[in-house]
């Protein structure tokens, strides 16, 4: 087992994967939470967190954590783990950019005998094909993977490489790290007992020790992709119904009273994991000279129901004899995903795109959304509550299901609304009978 006064862990990145992290960690070890944002790390001295993963008063409780911006802060760390973004770029190819400037940081203080291991998500082999020769390059250490264990299990000038996938799942409260079983996975099988018994000594859940970092990698990056395949189906369902009159939601609860139906819902498919991920497999498959048919039509639906969203918009606007064009329209939710700050690759941008494209003059209200992040055309366009007087609404859409707007009454909703309006409820929290449509 580690002993707590052996080592120190430095962890670099502190979004919402690394903060948990380096709070759980920083609670029985040496710990330094890295990020080359200043004001974030000014804000985590002072306990606060803007994504609101971790509470104040948590952050406080990690006795051995501290927080650092500057690199030769974490040049004495045994363990680095990276947990930075891996997003992808205008092409939907994977965006690395982030992962490499980490690794190249890292590189620079990197001592023989240390561990790098990587939390980032990645397309199975990536890790070793890229973040290796990094690491070898301007460490000048040699990477201990299997075959130097098998030669030379003495060898001195090495570092040690892991790789255990981040599952946290950003606003959920009830699944935290802590008690979400942890994938792990090392280059040797020396690396793999080290990374093994790290994560065991804070993981409630325990660990999952695969066979190699591109299983683990693999592993990772097919929960998500699972995901999307799946609510793809539905959206499809839901709008091949919506031709046919019938209530996808209606059909769902009546599917749920078996025992093997899977729940998923329909929505919008945006955020940095569900909406990303599928795209750094489909990379992979493509270099390989496979083509995947079936994640690819995946994307293509959730792709699409932006466009289907406001087009349905459109249509019940038309029923109603009122103008599109120059008409008021208040979106409630911005975000990603429901109870969550985070804005990154929001779908919800996309439908707002569109109608603005037809004339739409655009409102936002979401109180949960870090307005710090978004462009100065997006947050010109929030509203502070929905208690604005004289808002003049043609329509309504509720984008996001946020708790504190599930405990709104529609009837305030309409009273913000002209005599003929439209309201459209994306993701279900009112009855078919008080909307006018929904997916």
């Amino acid at each position: 087992m580690i002993s707590s006064s052996d080592i120190t862990i430095a962890v670099v990145g502190l979004g919402y994967v690394g903060l948990p992290l380096a709070v759980e960690f920083g609670k029985k070890y040496v710990t330094i939470g890295y990020d080359i944002c200043k004001p974030r790390i000014t804000e985590l001295i002072n306990n606060v967190d803007r994504t609101l993963e971790v509470a104040e008063s948590e952050i406080a409780s990690a006795s051995k954590l501290s927080f650092a911006n500057d690199l030769q802060n974490i040049s004495k760390a045994d363990v680095y783990i990276v947990t930075v973004p891996t997003p992808i770029d205008a092409k939907n190819n994977p965006d690395l950019r982030l992962l490499v400037d980490a690794t190249k940081d890292i590189s620079r203080v990197l001592s023989p005998g240390n561990y790098v291991i990587y939390e980032s998500t990645v397309y199975p082999g990536a890790t070793e094909e890229i973040c290796v020769p990094i690491l070898e390059k301007y460490s000048k250490l040699s990477y201990f993977d299997k075959s130097l264990e098998k030669s030379n299990p003495n060898a001195i000038n090495i570092f040690h490489l892991g790789y255990s996938p981040e599952r946290i799942n950003p606003g959920d409260k009830e699944h935290r790290l802590v008690n979400i079983k942890k994938v792990t996975s090392g280059s040797s099988d020396i690396a793999l007992r080290f990374v093994d018994d790290l994560y065991n000594s804070i993981i409630d859940a325990g660990t999952f020790p695969a066979s190699s970092i591109a299983i683990a990698e693999a592993a990772k990056v097919i929960e998500n992709t699972q995901r999307d395949v799946n609510i793809a189906l539905i959206n499809e369902l839901a709008m091949f119904f919506s031709k046919i009159d019938i209530d996808i939601e209606e059909v769902l609860s009546a599917a749920r009273t078996k025992w093997n139906f899977l729940d998923f819902r329909p929505g919008l498919v945006g955020g940095h994991c569900i909406g990303v991920d599928p795209y750094y497999l489909t990379y992979k498959a493509k270099k390989e000279g496979f083509n995947p048919k079936t994640i690819l039509a995946g994307r293509e639906i959730n792709d699409s129901v932006s466009a289907y969203i406001a087009n349905q918009v459109t249509v019940l606007f038309s029923k109603k004899s009122i103008d599109i064009s120059n008409s008021n329209i208040l979106v409630m939710g911005i975000t990603f995903k429901e109870d969550c700050p985070d804005t990154r690759n929001s779908k919800v941008f996309d439908v707002i795109k569109i109608l603005e494209s037809f004339g739409v003059n655009i409102s936002i209200y979401d109180p949960l959304a870090d307005i710090n992040s978004l462009s100065q055309d997006i947050s010109k366009k929030f509203i502070p509550s929905i208690n604005v007087p004289n808002l003049s609404l043609d329509g309504v859409i509720f984008a996001v299901a946020h708790s504190i707007f599930k405990k709104i009454n529609i009837s305030q909703i309409k009273k913000l609304c002209n005599k003929n309006h439209v309201l459209y409820d994306v993701k279900h929290i009112y009855s078919p009978e008080e909307v006018d449509g929904r997916l």
